[in-house]
């Protein structure tokens, strides 16, 4: 399983920001919004923050599930818990 995080943010500002939260993850850099225009977490280039959206993939890059309201104290939970039932881990 590889979970990676995406912000509008710079790279170096993106790895400032996941060693300060110790966080083992890739976390990419979307400055351009690319990303975030293609999968729905911006309505155009000139939103300043994107919303927050999570999609799970499975081995094969193949869209399995898409969390387009994302709560962060539960989503993590909600995750695992679609995971086990999806993959078994």
């Amino acid at each position: 399983m590889k979970i990676v995080g995406v912000s509008f943010d710079t790279p170096e500002d993106n790895q400032t920001f996941a060693t300060a939260q110790n966080w083992s993850f890739e976390l990419w850099s979307d400055d351009d919004k690319t990303l975030a225009l293609h999968y729905g977490a911006a309505a155009d280039a000139a939103q300043p923050v994107p919303k927050r959206i999570s999609m799970l993939l499975d081995d094969k890059g193949t869209l399995v599930r898409e969390y387009l309201e994302v709560d962060p104290a539960s989503h993590p939970e909600q995750v695992l818990q679609d995971c086990r039932a999806l993959f078994g881990r």
